[in-house]
C-alpha cells in the first residue's frame, strides 16, 4: 500500500512539472519565440542613403537602441538617395535572409509599397521611419516613426516670413519627386507663406536632386531668379548645403534671407556666421532609436502606437546655445 502511494505521488509531481515547464503557445500568425531575455532579434535598418550627416545620426540612434535592448542592428542602404532600385534590392535581401524585423525610410512613398507587403507576407514586421509610405500605419505596417514634416515646413515658412517682415519675393528649391517627407515640408512651407499677402513665391517648380553637388548645380542654373529673390527655402540637408555653396560662390551668402532644413557641421557653422537665418531641425538620433525600440516592443508582443512624432524645432543664432536646442545640432 505504501509503495502504491509513493508511485502515485511521484507520477503526480512529474505531471505537474511538465505542465509548469512547457513553453507558452505562439501568438497567432507568429512563430514560437523564446522569452525576450533569451531571444536575440536581428533588426535591419534601411535608410534612404548613407552619406548625409543626418543618416549617420539616425544610425547612431538605431545602434544605441540595439546595444541597450540586446538586439543585433544591421545598417544597410543605398549610397545615393535617388537609387530606388538599390533600396528595393536591399529590402529583398533582408527578407530572404529572414531577419526578425525591418525599419525602412522609403525613398519613394509608392515604389516601396510592394517590398513592404512582401516582407509582411513572410512574417517580417516593418516600421516606416523618416518618410511616409502609402498605406495606413498600424495596418499596412507596424508604425510610422518620424518628424511631423508638414509642421516643420510651416515653421520654416513662418520663420522666413518673419525675417522678411511679411513682404518679398521667395524661391523654393524642392528636393526630389516621390520623397514624401520633403514634399510634406514643401507643402507646409507654401501654406505658411500663403498667409502673407506681401510675399510672392517666384519659383516653386525646381528640384535639387539627391546630393549637395546636384543641388549646387541646380541653384547656379537658377541664378537669375535667386538674384531677384529676397528669401530662399530648402527642405533637407543636401539641398540646403548645395544652395549655400552656390550662394557663396556668387557672393550672395548672407545677402539673401535663407532658411534651410536639417543640421550638419557646415550648416550650423553657416548659421552662426549669418549666412543662414534659421535651420528647421529634426531629432535623427531619437528617430533611429525609436524605430528599433518600436520593432522590439512589437516583436515582444507589446502594443505600439501607429504614429510616433519624434519632434521638430527651429534653430536660430539667438537660441542655438539653449540647452534644449544644442543637442540637436551637435
Amino acid at each position: 500500500m505504501a509503495r502504491r502511494l509513493l508511485c502515485l505521488l511521484y507520477c503526480g509531481l512529474s505531471v505537474g512539472l511538465v505542465v509548469r515547464g512547457q513553453e507558452r503557445p505562439a501568438a497567432p500568425g507568429r512563430p514560437q519565440a523564446a522569452e525576450p531575455a533569451q531571444r536575440r532579434y536581428t533588426i535591419a535598418v534601411i535608410p534612404k542613403g548613407t552619406t548625409h550627416v543626418f543618416w549617420k545620426s539616425v544610425e547612431a540612434g538605431a545602434k544605441k537602441a540595439g546595444e541597450e535592448l540586446g538586439v543585433e542592428v544591421v545598417w544597410k542602404g543605398p549610397l545615393k538617395e535617388s537609387d530606388r532600385a538599390q533600396q528595393i534590392q536591399v529590402m529583398q535581401q533582408f527578407v530572404s535572409q529572414g531577419v526578425d524585423g525591418i525599419a525602412l525610410a522609403p525613398l519613394d512613398f509608392k515604389a516601396l509599397v510592394r517590398p513592404v507587403q512582401a516582407a509582411a507576407g513572410q512574417g517580417i514586421p516593418v516600421v516606416i521611419f523618416d518618410s511616409a509610405l502609402e498605406g495606413q500605419p498600424g495596418r499596412d505596417f507596424v508604425s510610422y516613426v518620424a518628424t511631423n514634416n508638414e509642421l516643420g515646413g510651416r515653421l520654416g515658412g513662418q520663420r522666413l516670413a518673419e525675417v522678411l517682415g511679411g513682404a518679398g519675393r521667395v524661391v523654393l528649391l524642392r528636393y526630389m519627386v516621390g520623397s514624401a517627407s520633403t514634399e510634406e515640408r514643401e507643402r507646409g512651407f507654401l501654406d505658411a507663406l500663403s498667409k502673407h499677402a506681401g510675399i510672392r513665391v517666384i519659383v516653386d517648380n525646381r528640384y535639387a536632386g539627391a546630393t549637395a553637388g546636384e543641388a549646387k548645380n541646380q541653384a547656379l542654373n537658377m541664378l537669375d531668379q535667386i538674384r531677384q529673390a529676397d528669401g530662399i527655402f530648402c527642405p533637407n540637408e543636401s539641398s540646403t548645403l548645395g544652395m549655400l555653396l552656390a550662394l557663396r560662390q556668387e557672393g550672395l551668402a548672407g545677402k539673401v534671407r535663407f532658411v534651410g532644413f536639417d543640421a550638419s557641421p557646415p550648416l550650423v557653422k553657416a548659421l552662426a556666421a549669418g549666412e543662414i537665418d534659421a535651420l528647421v531641425v529634426q531629432n535623427p538620433r531619437k528617430m533611429g532609436y525609436t524605430a528599433v525600440a518600436t520593432l522590439v516592443r512589437h516583436l515582444d508582443g507589446q502594443r505600439v502606437e501607429p504614429v510616433i512624432d519624434t519632434g521638430v524645432a527651429v534653430v536660430t543664432r539667438q537660441n542655438m546655445d539653449d540647452p534644449d536646442i544644442k543637442p540637436l545640432i551637435e
